[in-house]
């Protein structure tokens, strides 16, 4: 409790005690009884109370977060061109008389939410974008009067600055802005660029009469329900168009994939027969070298493919028929158990002339 409602208090009591001193004398005076103690005692507290209530009323406490206007009879103007500052200040008793006003930060919303914003109901800011489609926002002011002109917002709007003021400047001017960016850019892209025109444009008209913009929040944007569902559909559309896309870039990927895998069959296929061409040009060469080689030695020794050709023979060959002209006949003693009892007969392979009937 501050020194002036104390005063005020005292001041109070004072009239109630003198009421009933006032009282109780006339009641003596009415039975006849000396009231002389008690009307000094009455006159003593109008006295303490009349002073109580003059310096009452010439006391003033101003809180830190507010300034006050002095309206005065007295003053050429009608009040003082000077706020008062916080503190406990003295004006003159029934001539003048103060109104405080709030230098603290104050906040106007504006909501399409009922009890939500100053305003009951659906107080959002109806406007239109620059290619005819109408949205509706939601809007916050945090804002403040300027301390130093606090005497001048009380003679232009006293306290009506919220509702005659804020409102109606911030809802004019948002819908100044949207009207020059399209529905797609207010919500998207160029929706910051939107709140700082919005916000350097309501700064510089509320410095004008003297309040301070701090902030200004764009809340909330909706649109039409026809608006809003051709939205949905786009968005839909877009999706679909995402998912094929994505479809035929997997289609692409998997024909890569497998033009790929063929690609490496066939160079596989390719180095298999390179390797088994140059494996067949080395055996060649192998055995080209070797059949010189046989060559060189049947040169110098003919009679190894003779023996050749017999280590080669079956095992179970007893009688060999070689040509008439053979300068040679081939006794096969080895090559089975009845050889050890002498070669055997070697019959004429010239065939003999069969009889005359």
């Amino acid at each position: 409790m501050n020194i002036v409602a104390v005063v005020r208090s005292v001041s109070a009591l004072a009239w109630f005690l003198f009421f009933v001193t006032l009282a109780l004398a006339f009641f003596r005076l009415a039975k006849g009884r000396p009231a002389r103690p008690l009307v000094l005692a009455a006159v003593a507290t109008f006295v303490f109370a009349a002073v109580l209530t003059t310096v009452g009323a010439g006391l003033v406490f101003v809180p830190p977060e507010m300034r006050g206007v002095v309206i005065s009879a007295v003053a050429p103007k009608g009040y003082r061109e000077q706020p008062l500052e916080p503190g406990l200040r003295w004006i003159i008793p029934y001539a003048e008389y103060v109104k405080l006003y709030p230098i603290s930060k104050q906040t106007y919303t504006m909501s399409s939410t009922p009890a939500e914003g100053d305003v009951y109901g659906d107080d959002s800011i109806e406007a239109r974008t620059k290619d005819g489609q109408l949205i509706f926002m939601d809007a916050s002011v945090i804002y403040s009067i300027d301390p130093a002109r606090v005497v001048e917002v009380h003679i232009t709007w006293q306290d009506r600055y919220a509702q005659d003021l804020v409102r109606p400047l911030a809802r004019g001017i948002i819908r100044d802005a949207v009207s020059q960016f399209r529905v797609d850019e207010v919500v998207s892209t160029h929706r910051f660029q939107l709140r700082d025109m919005i916000f350097n444009e309501m700064k510089k008209r509320l410095a004008e009469n003297g309040l301070i913009l701090h902030d200004f929040v764009l809340r909330n944007i909706t649109f039409t329900e026809e608006y809003a569902r051709a939205v949905e559909e786009k968005q839909i559309a877009e999706q679909r168009a995402q998912q094929a896309k994505f479809l035929v870039e997997q289609k692409k990927y998997e024909a890569e994939q497998m033009r790929q895998i063929a690609q490496g069959e066939a160079d596989a296929r390719i180095i298999r027969a390179k390797g088994e061409a140059e494996a067949r040009l080395i055996q060649a060469e192998a055995e080209a070298q070797a059949l010189a080689k046989i060559a060189t030695v049947l040169s110098t020794n003919p009679e190894l493919l003779t023996y050749e050709y017999i280590q080669r023979l079956a095992p179970g060959i007893k009688v060999m028929l070689v040509p008439a002209d053979n300068p040679y006949l081939l006794p096969l003693p080895e090559l089975s158990p009845e050889a050890e009892a002498g070669p055997a007969p070697v019959p004429n392979p010239t065939p003999t002339p069969a009889p005359n009937p």
